[in-house]
């Protein structure tokens, strides 16, 4: 199958892409710098030069495929501050490939994320839907186009993807954070919960959904489906020789910056729909025996991941 993907030389595309390569597909990766395309043609991967505002390109790349895999993401305007802006420019990607991918049939695999599913009363499941929102709304676009000939489905991706790949993601960002202030902190006592997934794990799933997944699909990129705050702030305190300590909700944004709408956040997400519908069983380790091997904090792994 030749797969286009978007977001090929990100952490997830990274893994995604040998994953695919290795199960025979052809990989077009779109590419907006030079040093991505290097990259990319390095890996064995054909290049389509562009971004995510060049929708009649993208749009292109997608009829010429046999399948897409979405991945990008405008992170740049995120943790610039525009949010909406980022938000607001995936779901034009999202319309501008379910058009050209009408009634073709063809599988379109796209990202979200389970934090969209925080404050709900019970374990987040594949089944749960929201109606609106950011993210929401393109995740939902993905699942609709599935009444419009296409093999659709959507990832919704644990907050912490961690591996030897991660490298701007929220468990470096937690650990540049402790190293900053002396203290690995969490907020009141800890026990909110945050899903992780290894990496690699969720670039095997990226690839059973492309080939197989029911259109219309939701997924739970989860193995962990809930690692209490306190005990990742913990084991960074442990890794880093510093006191792990309490700090009160006031004091969240001052301490943890961009990051404090998400450390109180509760978001034990299931997958246990996602492992029967497609098969998929995460071998990799969980977020605690992924950071205790050390290679978050300068240190090699001790062990193969």
């Amino acid at each position: 199958m030749r797969v286009f993907v978007t977001g090929a030389s990100g952490h997830i595309g990274s893994a995604v892409v040998p994953e695919l390569l290795e199960a025979g597909h052809r990989v077009v990766g779109l590419a907006r710098s030079d040093s991505s395309a290097s990259a990319l043609t390095a890996a064995g991967v054909d290049v389509y030069r562009g971004d995510l505002d060049d929708l009649d390109g993208l749009a292109a790349a997608a009829a010429a495929a046999d399948g897409v895999i979405h991945l990008a993401f405008k992170h740049d305007a995120m943790f610039a501050g525009d949010f909406e802006g980022a938000v607001a420019a995936d779901l034009r990607t999202v319309e501008a490939l379910g058009d050209a991918l009408a009634g073709s049939g063809k599988p379109l695999v796209t990202t979200s994320g389970t934090m969209l599913l925080a404050g709900l009363d019970h374990t987040a499941t594949e089944a749960d839907v929201l109606d609106a929102g950011p993210r929401i709304d393109a995740e939902n676009e993905v699942v609709a186009l599935a009444a419009r000939g296409i093999r659709s489905s959507v990832v919704r991706l644990a907050p912490t993807v961690h591996s030897a790949q991660d490298r701007n993601g929220f468990v470096p960002t937690l650990i540049s954070i402790a190293r900053s202030t002396g203290v690995a902190a969490y907020i009141g006592d800890g026990a909110n919960r945050w899903p992780a997934v290894h990496t690699l794990d969720a670039a095997h799933l990226f690839r059973l959904a492309l080939e197989s997944a029911p259109a219309g699909s939701r997924l739970h990129g989860v193995d962990d489906q809930g690692v209490p705050f306190r005990q990742i702030a913990e084991t960074i305190g442990g890794r880093l020789n510093l006191p792990v300590v309490s700090i009160p909700p006031a004091q969240a944004e001052a301490h943890f910056g961009f990051l404090s709408g998400h450390v109180t956040v509760d978001n034990p997400s299931s997958n246990t729909l996602t492992k029967t519908l497609l098969g998929w069983k995460p071998v990799r380790p969980g977020l605690i025996d992924d950071l205790v091997r050390g290679h978050y904090f300068g240190a090699p792994a001790t062990t193969s991941s």
